[in-house]
């Protein structure tokens, strides 16, 4: 991490990620970038459906390849880049096919190093490969749901998931979350986790930064109106005035309450739901 001196309050408890260490200082490929329309939290409507979104400073679209589809074919890492629609670093991949592509870069991984996708391969950082194929107790990321449907899970800085089990064609996932879900043996997975994991200790320290991220105000609900949330209402500062706090739409949210859908898709392939709320043992 990088710190600076406190020259104004703000600049004092701010943290950076130092990236001329971790980077290649190269800039993004030409052919593999492009740009793109920031919908702002917005439907085909107009309608804002995710609140706190909207201005920031303008990006290009980095075209990252989650399907990681060339199979036996070795490819060199060009680069280390920054993408600015991520979490996690990527890099250039030249496979020796000639044809270059981005993928999510894991931690271990440097420029001149070679990889390889295939049904089983050798079990380094970087290298892709079926779930069935890969030892317990690995730890891997960018993690399909279905075979050949490109990666879904698992991609944001530092993250990554341990192979627990291989059972009846599917395999055992305990996730970053502490949920256990089994995953069908013929999706792939990368091997390794997501690079960037210093990413969790950046401190914004002022508003300004948070809004050139393109990240706008959240208001309190207690601070609202009572026709404009449940929490809101009252004279002076007040409570919520309710035994769980709910969302804008009286939904339980936070302080450890459940709010996954009772009749979600997926809740045959959980094995263990993940831990919610304070853990006695200070874990």
């Amino acid at each position: 991490m990088k710190f600076y001196k406190p020259t104004t309050p703000s600049r004092r408890s701010m943290t950076v990620v130092d990236y001329r260490k971790l980077l290649s200082g190269h800039r993004a490929k030409k052919s593999l970038k492009g740009g793109f329309r920031r919908g702002s939290g917005r439907n085909a409507f107009g309608r804002i459906t995710v609140r706190h979104k909207g201005g920031g400073v303008k990006r290009s679209f980095r075209f990252v390849d989650f399907k990681m589809d060339k199979i036996n074919v070795p490819g060199i890492v060009k680069t280390i880049e920054y993408d600015p629609n991520r979490t996690g670093f990527i890099a250039l991949i030249s496979y020796r096919d000639g044809e270059y592509r981005y993928i999510l870069a894991p931690k271990e991984v440097k420029v001149g190093q070679t990889i390889m996708t295939a049904e089983k391969t050798d079990v380094v950082a970087g290298n892709r490969m079926s779930l069935i194929n890969i030892p317990v107790g690995t730890f891997v990321f960018n993690v399909e749901i279905k075979p050949k449907g490109g990666a879904k899970m698992i991609r944001s800085a530092g993250n990554y998931a341990e192979v627990i089990a291989h059972d009846l064609g599917y395999t055992l996932l305990k996730m970053p979350s502490s949920e256990v879900r089994r995953v069908p043996s013929l999706c792939f997975a990368s091997i390794g986790g997501v690079s960037n994991d210093e990413h969790h200790l950046v401190v914004l320290g002022k508003a300004g930064r948070s809004r050139k991220m393109g990240i706008r105000p959240t208001v309190r609900g207690s601070a609202m109106n009572p026709v404009d949330h449940p929490h809101g209402g009252g004279e002076g500062k007040q409570g919520r005035g309710l035994r769980r706090a709910k969302s804008m739409w009286g939904k339980p949210t936070g302080k450890g309450q459940k709010s996954r859908t009772p009749k979600k898709y997926s809740n045959r392939l959980i094995v263990s739901r993940r831990f919610v709320g304070k853990r006695k043992d200070n874990k």
